[in-house]
């Protein structure tokens, strides 16, 4: 068998096989050629091996992905695959292991690193893709819920609620065709990540006489995920904020026999091993990784001496952690190569109902006129609490009781899905604000002739509705001094869009984190704000109290839950703060700082955005700790039912993670500018790469 590798103008791969095993190994080589570095990243990230390269400062990870045995469930899922799956899979790691000595010489990392490239396992796409989505579901916020219950008491559970002002998420809209120029539908919109260099998502062009099909893959995974578009069906989804993965608060103890958990029914059995961290520069850690029935213990607890039913015993406390592809050894990805082969709405669909993880909101549309709303992916019925907060493992009612049905609902001209409380509410928690929901849908409405190219004014829309409550409680103040008078005009008068080159954009974010610098620092929350908290260190982006107060301001500013907190003298301190500062444009405090395994290049660029968490432009920063914005749109897209070569995209970097080559960051200025690149699907159009193409490949 033989496969080619053609490129667009902006290097994106289109690959060319005679079938889907050898165009699944030509995807793998690929990724090992562009992404080489970035891929073995990513599988010792599965691994609990990032330690090894990387020093003492990656061994939280590693002990927690250990500790969760992700590589094992991994291992699990990819043995209950369908055989044609698994051939397809293995597949691709074939062309991964046969492409990664020559990407390895093309990426300086290595070297700088000291490290080799490794040989990928059949199932490490399933170990990388759960590395990913591990914390996805958000089961850290339960520790923080925990600690605000144990130290404000429980009526305050749910105090720094994100419904207020929240983290970004994602944006999607479909329009169906009774309200576009061709009269076929379009999907558009922006997955929220953290901008990583190289980029998480991978524009790419699969094609074999079974399918062609277009969209954003993820290096190291075989087919395409998210967003596709096959010629005569397209999908695109949104993180659905559902809840999914529990945590349980375990008593073990240890006998002469083993470990032993305390369930409902009393002490059971427990597996553990030991298992040794290799730490470059270091010495080795050594681990117990301990599972009990509900899961795999991730953080451990205090230990005290107990009489147990076979004599003296050592009991502890630890939290268990359960998620759905540990307990059904099913990750979803039979539906991966069942989205290339769709050529309808239906067959999306149809692949969908057995997705488990992430669990996500989901548009299709195909070229008759199908559309799709709905809901993919495993969410068990359990108790409302084990959804708020560590649930007691040997209290009984706290067991899943089976998989909730996945809400879906029917399309009238317009959908939104941008992480709101609407479609998926019965399954979640904590949802992003509607305002950018509200904002997509209020645009859209605005036209009922919507072609591909006018979706860039949406994806780079900032209006900062988000900002009222702030603003409502300046416009009360009175008996300011000078300079903080002339601040609040400016305030009142401002058009409320977070755009890179407007100052009172940059007035209003300094006084938003000068407020959550107050309200962080009140006496009240004091308890909240003593370092560390007691969980791993990975935890610690979720149990930061200043990022809490930042995206629970809202409520945090109206709560009868901290009635020594006031919040007009909150406000007017920090409008007199920020008056005495030099002004500045927002773009020149809202830089773009892309996330990276090893530290960026002395003088890099950092160019200056718009936008804000809450505009649809969700470039966002955490207030009252940083402007710098490390997470927002990993890619842009637009595809057109009436014609795939109508369809758009764009990426924030470039098509390739090679330090130095010409397309590693050549689309940053598209993206900057809200610019879309056309999709090219037509080969005579295509530029082959010699070297590569018709390159015999071993299977």
């Amino acid at each position: 068998m033989a496969s080619s590798t053609y490129r667009d103008a902006w290097g994106i791969p289109h690959l060319r096989a005679p079938d889907p095993l050898g165009l699944a190994f030509a995807q793998g080589r690929n990724a090992a050629h562009d992404r080489a570095w970035q891929i073995e990243a990513e599988r010792h990230r599965s691994q609990g091996t990032t330690a090894s390269f990387l020093g003492a400062g990656a061994v939280p990870w590693d002990r927690f992905v250990r500790r969760a045995r992700l590589d094992d469930t991994a291992r699990r899922c990819f043995e209950t695959l369908e055989e044609e799956t698994a051939a397809w899979v293995s597949a691709y790691v074939d062309g991964v292991n046969a492409g990664l000595e020559r990407g390895a010489a093309d990426a300086p990392e290595f070297a700088a690193t000291g490290l080799a490239p490794g040989t990928w396992r059949k199932w490490t796409p399933l170990g990388v893709w759960l590395a990913h989505h591990i914390l996805f579901a958000g089961f850290p916020t339960k520790l923080w819920r925990e600690e605000v219950a144990r130290r404000l008491g429980d009526e305050a559970l749910e105090l720094f609620a994100a419904d207020g002002p929240g983290t970004s998420g994602s944006n999607g809209w479909m329009v169906a065709g009774d309200r576009t120029a061709s009269g076929a539908a379009l999907i558009a919109g922006d997955p929220h990540r953290f901008i990583q260099d190289p980029g998480f998502y991978q524009q790419i062009h699969l094609s074999c006489p079974e399918y062609d099909v277009v969209g954003f893959a993820v290096p190291g995974v075989p087919g395409i995920a998210h967003f596709g578009h096959t010629g005569t069906v397209a999908w695109a989804i949104t993180n659905a904020m559902s809840d999914y993965h529990d945590l349980y608060r375990e008593r073990l103890r240890t006998t002469g026999d083993g470990v032993e958990a305390l369930g409902p029914e009393g002490w059971r059995p427990a597996t553990r091993h030991r298992e040794t961290i290799p730490v470059a520069g270091g010495d080795p850690v050594e681990i117990d990784v301990i599972e009990t029935e509900r899961g795999p213990v991730v953080i451990d607890g205090p230990a005290e001496g107990a009489e147990g039913d076979s004599g003296p015993a050592t009991v502890s406390e630890g939290i268990s952690l359960r998620y759905p592809p540990r307990v059904t050894e099913d990750l979803g990805f039979d539906v991966l190569p069942a989205l290339l082969r769709a050529r309808t709405v239906a067959d999306v669909d149809r692949a969908l109902d057995r997705w488990i993880e992430p669990v996500n909101v989901v548009h299709a549309a195909d070229t008759s006129g199908g559309l799709l709303h709905r809901v993919a992916g495993y969410v068990p019925v359990r108790h409302r609490e084990n959804g708020l907060r560590i649930v007691p493992a040997w209290r009984s009612g706290h067991e899943w009781q089976g998989r909730h049905d996945t809400p879906r609902a029917e399309v009238d001209g317009i959908a939104v899905m941008a992480n709101e409380r609407g479609l998926a509410a019965p399954l979640g928690t904590e949802f992003a604000p509607p305002y950018r929901a509200d904002r997509i849908e209020a645009l859209l409405s605005a036209s009922r002739q919507w072609e591909p190219h006018d979706m860039a004014a949406i994806h780079m829309d900032t209006q900062l509705a988000a900002a009222a409550p702030l603003l409502e409680r300046v416009a009360r103040l009175d008996g300011l001094g000078p300079e903080a008078e002339r601040l609040r005009a400016r305030l009142l008068a401002w058009n409320r869009h977070m755009d890179a080159d407007s100052t009172a954009a940059a007035d209003y974010a300094r006084l938003r984190s000068a407020v959550v610098q107050r309200v962080a620092a009140a006496p009240e929350l004091k308890s909240l704000a003593v370092p560390p908290l007691p969980y791993p260190a990975v935890f610690e982006p979720w149990l930061n109290l200043t990022a809490k107060v930042a995206f629970g301001l809202e409520n945090l500013l109206t709560t009868e839950l901290l009635p020594g907190l006031d919040s007009a003298a909150v406000v007017r301190a920090a409008l007199e703060e920020t008056a005495c500062l030099e002004p500045v444009t927002w773009g020149e405090l809202h830089r773009l700082a892309p996330c990276r395994i090893l530290p960026a290049a002395e003088g890099e660029e950092r160019p200056g955005l718009g936008g804000d968490h809450d505009c649809v432009l969700a470039t966002s920063s955490t207030p009252g700790v940083t402007d710098l914005s490390s997470r927002g749109p990993s890619a842009r897209y637009v595809w057109d039912l009436a014609d795939r070569e109508n369809s758009l995209w764009t990426v924030p970097l470039g098509a390739r993670g090679i330090p130095g080559a010409p397309h590693r960051r050549d689309q940053l200025p598209l993206w900057l500018s809200g610019q879309l690149a056309p999709v090219v699907t037509d080969f005579a159009l295509l530029v082959e790469e010699p070297e590569h193409g018709s390159q015999d490949i071993g299977m």
